[in-house]
């Protein structure tokens, strides 16, 4: 009797054993990172969008924490991370970036950064889930703490070119998508991911519009915690599109090419209804005034870009174009 039972509780370990390698083997940052972008997109729950009320950028924490405790804001962090040829402040641990090149994911354009008070600008950092869309769909039920993550999670940032940023705003996928149609699937992709892992809704329509994408890439994986700088992903079904992209990005260059061709061979001739230049800001904007950053926080403005309405160089305390960071 004593031999069955002995020979009974040896069983009994290795199966605990094996039942708990296979747990600790399992993904623990709750992204879904590996399994079939399809597959996790189906698993985050359809409602609609919730009120904006209450929304501010000071529920999410200080714009660009230092919360992995590196000594270097996250800012800086995703700046090293995506910038290749990284020369740094001097006297600052190989934090401050001073300058670096950017392959821009959104747009596929190649970026010379160069901090500098006009210059700054032209590569920021997105939050690939706005969030404003999170907040409008459960990033209000989340603790203070778990949206401060959110804000700063490296897999929910990317340095994108300016421009981009600023046209995506806080949009989702119904209403925004990279103008570099190669990044797309993978773009959708994490956003399943930041979703999955925050525990936040999309919308029927926002559903709709990443199913579209995914549909040219049926093979697409939630990516993993660290993927950010590799933007390839298999386009076995997405060969012809790219080459299409880059034929339609080669066009659109040699368009611009010849425009500037143009103007500086021929002096300008007066024109039937010339079609006035958009200003790059409203003007009722320009008259939005912080006090101080702590005014600029509050009311969800910080941080504040070059160009933006409520901007000013007296905030800007390191002048890189940057305000109340």
């Amino acid at each position: 009797m004593m031999s069955v039972l002995s020979g009974l509780l040896a069983v009994g370990l290795v199966v605990g054993l094996s039942a708990g390698s296979a747990l600790a083997g399992e993904p623990t940052d709750n992204t879904g990172a590996g399994q079939s972008a399809t597959q996790a997109l189906d698993s985050l729950e359809v409602k609609g969008r919730a009120p904006k009320t209450g929304y501010k950028r000071t529920q999410f924490g200080k714009a660009w924490a230092d919360v992995d405790r590196n000594g270097c804001d996250t800012r800086n962090d995703i700046l090293n991370r995506d910038l290749t040829d990284v020369k740094h402040k001097v006297r600052t641990h190989d934090c401050v970036v001073e300058s670096g090149q950017l392959h821009d994911p959104y747009t596929g354009k190649d970026i010379a950064f160069k901090k500098g008070w006009k210059t700054s600008t032209a590569v920021q950092i997105d939050h690939v889930v706005a969030l404003s869309d999170a907040w409008q769909k459960g990033a209000q039920k989340l603790s203070q703490t778990k949206r401060t993550e959110l804000a700063n999670d490296p897999y929910n940032l990317l340095a994108v070119q300016g421009k981009a940023n600023q046209k995506k705003s806080d949009g989702d996928a119904a209403t925004w998508l990279p103008s570099n149609k190669s990044f797309r699937c993978e773009y959708v992709a994490r956003q399943i991911g930041v979703k999955h892992k925050y525990s936040l809704w999309i919308t029927q329509a926002e559903k709709e519009a990443i199913s579209k994408v995914l549909s040219s890439c049926p093979t697409q994986t939630v990516p993993d915690y660290t993927g950010v700088k590799d933007s390839t992903v298999e386009k076995t079904t997405e060969s012809e599109q790219t080459e299409q992209t880059q034929t339609e990005q080669q066009t659109e260059q040699s368009a611009e090419q010849a425009q500037q061709n143009q103007q500086t061979t021929q002096a300008p001739a007066p024109e039937p209804a010339p079609a006035p230049a958009p200003a790059p800001q409203p003007a009722p904007q320009q008259d939005v005034y912080y006090q101080n950053c702590t005014a600029a926080r509050a009311a969800g403005a910080a941080p504040i870009y070059q160009g933006q309405p409520g901007y000013r160089s007296q905030l800007d305390r390191d002048h890189d174009g940057v305000a109340c960071e």
